[in-house]
């Protein structure tokens, strides 16, 4: 299991740009299983080696940056990869009416901090990563934030038992769904644990 991308990991971008098509479905297979909607307008999608190898290929690809912009990216990148006892997560709010967005997001201050997972008896509450941006003063949230979700021992072998129920929640108060993970989607993660 890798914790950490490193240039040596990155393609040049011109042996990029030969598979990139071939990468792009192989990342929209694996993204299916790691992806969970949680009312109607948020989504997480956890984080993997594969799922952020593909998202800094594409941004130097889009944007040509160069060494200066590789190591950004893993600069960027790299804190959300999950490091063998915890899920990470890009936890999404997606509205594509502007107005109504800013609207909603103006009322979800904090929303990054009401992320939990609960299964077996256990209750794991979500850890933001701290940015200033992502809620500012005035109780604004971003768009997008990112969530660790530590687990012990014992949690990680409850979790990796299947066919069992874990609900994903959001317990904002003025944005407050469940949702049942599906079974193919913790498999999929199980892979995140050493």
């Amino acid at each position: 299991m890798k914790t950490r991308l490193t240039k040596e990991d990155l393609l040049p971008l011109e042996e990029f740009t030969k598979i990139r098509a071939q990468k792009r479905q192989e990342t929209l297979d694996i993204k299916k299983n790691r992806r969970v909607p949680v009312g109607p307008e948020a989504t997480l999608f956890f984080e993997n080696y594969d799922t952020l190898w593909w998202q800094i290929q594409e941004m130097l690809y889009i944007e040509k940056g160069g060494e200066a912009q590789m190591e950004d990216e893993l600069l960027a990148y790299n804190p959300l990869l999950p490091q063998g006892q915890e899920l990470v997560a890009t936890f999404m709010i997606e509205i594509d009416d502007p107005t109504r967005r800013a609207q909603i997001l103006g009322m979800l201050g904090g929303i990054e901090h009401h992320l939990c997972l609960r299964f077996a008896g256990h209750i794991l509450q979500g850890i933001a990563e701290e940015d200033p941006n992502r809620t500012t003063e005035s109780g604004k949230t971003s768009a997008i934030h990112f969530v660790h979700w530590a687990f012990t021992k014992d949690q990680i072998a409850d979790f990796s038992k299947p066919h069992q129920d874990i609900i994903v929640e959001i317990t904002h108060p003025r944005f407050s769904f469940k949702t049942l993970m599906t079974e193919d989607v913790r498999a999929a993660l199980q892979d995140d644990f050493e």
